[in-house]
């Protein structure tokens, strides 16, 4: 129970105390083999996480119950968090701007191989050359979930075009667009002219990298509009294409039923059990994995009925307990 802030003798004593509630202060040192002074100093720790109350008595406390007690720990812990994802969240946003006003100032002059494009109108433009220059092959990390109609209707021409060349082409997107109709006609449209369409629970960012040459990524993988970079560089596009390689080996064709790991996961209730087991807020996870905060609290809540959870931090001490996160999805 460390993580709450309860070393482990001061869980023995509270322990003890739920065991034995008729023991004193005395008592419990007896049983703990433990000087009377240290079960003192563990009491008024335990009284700052709200786990005791005194009875009236000098030497004798009661134990909160348990299930009331650390429900209320881990109500204001999670409050906390949520605080400092926040933060987390605004030094990101401001480190991002600094790195567009810097790229911005220093890119195009200084270093070849890179090309900052600012307006999304120039890296609208800039996508379709790429695609019409294409001579083997494009490759597509394309987060987000469902894809808006209208972006999918201004690349039907121009995927078409690319494909009718002989141009391969391999797209990666969300699991979530498995319910959205309209992108999964969309994808299977794409099959039919030959292009291969795999899908995954998220995806580090945005990216189209052409015969292996060219990549184009935004700036800000939290904000598109803040524009996009274009990539030359040898060593940059490989270590894309192996990032690519690697996603693309690990995700399921479209076409193919979600396979379920040895715990009976999806690679998405997996992905957002372990988005949340890194601090990360339901609203925050949803938007990592291209779906509503109301799904989101769906499939949380699914998960706790069949790892019999009441609450979240029961269902926290469950996913550790049944190794839930201990093992890799399948191949």
């Amino acid at each position: 129970m460390q993580p709450i802030g309860l070393d482990p003798f001061g869980e023995a004593v509270y322990r003890t105390m739920l065991l034995h509630p008729e023991l004193d202060t005395r008592g419990i040192a007896r049983r703990l083999e433990a000087p009377a002074a240290e079960v003192r100093v563990a009491l008024d720790q335990l009284a700052d996480l709200a786990l005791t109350r005194p009875t009236g008595s000098e030497d004798r406390w009661r134990a909160v119950n348990p299930e009331l007690g650390l429900a209320a720990l881990l109500a204001r812990q999670e409050a906390e968090a949520a605080r400092r994802q926040q933060e987390i969240e605004r030094s990101r946003a401001a480190m991002a701007g600094l790195i567009a006003e810097y790229a911005s100032v220093h890119a195009p002059a200084n270093q070849p191989g890179i090309e900052l494009i600012s307006s999304l109108e120039d890296v609208r433009d800039r996508l379709v050359q790429l695609a019409s220059d294409a001579a083997a092959e494009v490759l597509a990390f394309a987060p987000g979930g469902p894809q808006p109609p209208q972006v999918m209707e201004a690349s039907r021409i121009l995927d078409q075009q690319t494909l009718e060349r002989g141009v391969r082409m391999r797209t990666v997107y969300q699991e979530s667009v498995r319910n959205d109709p309209a992108t999964v006609q969309y994808a299977r449209w794409l099959h039919s002219l030959g292009g291969a369409v795999r899908t995954v629970p998220t995806l580090p960012l945005r990216m189209i990298l052409v015969d292996n040459a060219t990549a184009i990524v935004p700036i800000d993988p939290e904000d598109p509009r803040k524009g996009a970079v274009l990539l030359h560089s040898p060593g940059v596009i490989a270590a894309l294409r192996a990032l690519f390689e690697q996603i693309w080996e690990q995700a399921n064709p479209l076409g193919e039923t979600g396979r379920r790991d040895p715990h009976g996961l999806t690679g998405q209730e997996r992905e957002l059990l372990r988005l949340l087991a890194e601090g990360l807020t339901d609203e925050r996870a949803g938007q990592r994995l291209g779906v509503s905060l109301r799904t989101v609290r769906r499939m949380m809540a699914d998960l706790m009925v069949r790892m019999d959870a009441r609450s979240r931090f029961q269902a926290g001490i469950q996913v550790s307990a049944l190794g839930w996160l201990g093992e890799t999805a399948p191949r």
